[in-house]
């Protein structure tokens, strides 16, 4: 990977576009310790900080949220707009048909995700501060005239343009940088957050203390062997080789070649996992934020969320596990059809040796898809636990930024941004070549 940087960064074209990346992701990252006028800092990060569930939303926006900044929902608005959307599009014919009109198509269904973007980053930004305003000295209401509405109204303005600034400069990453824009917002806050908390262990070192250093150097083991066996089982897949039948058009002869159709293991990435998480994560933070202390805000909290070190009870271990196996297959189809490739291979003259074409192939094809979704989903399920006890047994403070979607997150889009240098590499050889 370090190569493919440095080959990348030799060719003018991408070395802009890894500049205006790093430039755009810089105004990201200062935003982020821009303070809300109003709001008292450190009183502000104690109710955080009591919180679990706005303990991990602060871990992922690089902690934004617990220093009270601008950019404190971060990106999380618009990620949340891209899975809503992406399941409409799944049960509504007309998004579906949107979905396949080419260009313009999603071009209409990015402007309705920004639009539920902005709905989702008023009701976090309505909850974040109902829960605040129960706290003493949380918001500074002489700043605002002794009246809370105007605290509130002011609050929920700030944060939803931040949210809005966070999505316009992802996008703008993407457009004119390498890579999602999203995914690398993401990817740079839980660096940061974990980029913070090593800096303060290595603060806390001392002559008469090496705790902390061991601390570091135990995690550091730990992270590389798990870094390992997701990249490991992440680029592992099943090829089934297709063989084309000889074609005659005229004069020439096409076909008579053999190719492979890739079934990955984990074709939907850490999409399952987040999808889990976050309808788990919603009643609570819904109750956490509007009825906080209620009766099933202490049920919901005590059997069916994450506890501190990452695991949780048995039914809260049991019902996750089922929404990743859900989500696995779900997105496995949406991923890979069988029936649309089985089309694609028919139309073109291919076929899979000893399978006859159509309904066959299509069968064949969905078998071995649903066997590989299934070992895609334990494989999920033994990330989704696994690395939280090991980051918790090597160091507490850290659990929370690399432990199952962020451990995930982070060795995917690293893999991702690799990949997207490597076809911008590959693109600019062709180029060469044709001129």
């Amino acid at each position: 990977m370090l190569q493919t940087i440095i080959n990348a960064l030799k060719v003018k074209e991408i070395r802009r576009k890894v500049y205006m990346m790093l430039l755009l992701l810089l105004i990201f990252r200062i935003g982020c310790f821009i303070p809300v006028p109003g709001l008292n800092r450190s009183n502000f990060e104690g109710v955080v900080e009591g919180n679990d569930f706005l303990r991990l939303m602060s871990s992922i926006t690089g902690g934004a949220l617990g220093q009270g900044t601008i950019f404190a929902l971060g990106i999380g608005p618009y990620i949340n707009a891209s899975i809503i959307m992406q399941l409409l599009s799944v049960g509504i014919p007309a998004l579906e048909r949107l979905s396949k009109q080419g260009e313009e198509g999603r071009k209409k269904i990015a402007q309705y995700t920004r639009y539920v973007t902005i709905l989702l980053a008023i009701v976090q930004s309505v909850g974040i501060i109902l829960n605040f305003a129960s706290e003493a000295d949380a918001i500074d209401t002489v700043f605002f005239a002794d009246k809370m509405w105007i605290a509130g109204v002011f609050m929920t303005l700030v944060y939803t343009a931040g949210a809005f600034i966070v999505m316009w400069i992802g996008e703008r990453i993407t457009d004119y940088g390498v890579g999602n824009g999203q995914s690398m917002i993401i990817f740079v806050g839980i660096l940061s957050t974990a980029g913070m908390l090593i800096a303060g262990k290595i603060d806390a070192i001392s002559t008469s203390n090496f705790d902390p250093l061991w601390d570091i150097i135990v995690f550091a083991l730990v992270a590389t062997v798990i870094f390992f066996a997701i990249v490991y089982v992440d680029l592992s897949e099943r090829k089934v080789p297709v063989q084309y039948a000889k074609q005659i058009k005229g004069r020439k002869m096409y076909g008579g070649q053999s190719s492979s159709i890739p079934i990955k293991i984990s074709g939907g990435g850490v999409m399952p996992l987040i999808f889990a998480f976050s309808i788990l994560s919603f009643p609570q933070m819904i109750s956490s934020m509007f009825w906080p202390g209620s009766g099933f805000d202490k049920w919901w909290t005590k059997w069916m969320s994450a506890s501190a070190d990452g695991t949780g009870s048995l039914l809260y271990s049991f019902v996750l596990c089922l929404l990743i196996f859900a989500f696995s297959f779900f997105y496995a189809q949406m991923q890979f059809n069988p029936e649309d490739v089985s089309k694609s291979i028919q139309q073109n003259g291919g076929f899979i040796q000893g399978i006859r074409p159509g309904k066959a192939t299509e069968a064949y094809l969905k078998k071995i898809s649903n066997r590989i979704t299934l070992f895609g989903a334990i494989y999920l399920s033994l990330v989704a636990f696994i690395p939280a006890i090991a980051f918790a047994w090597a160091s507490f403070d850290l659990v929370n930024v690399f432990s199952t979607t962020g451990i995930l997150i982070v060795v995917s889009v690293a893999m991702e941004f690799e990949k997207q240098l490597q076809a911008q590499l590959m693109m600019k050889n062709y180029k060469g070549f044709l001129k």
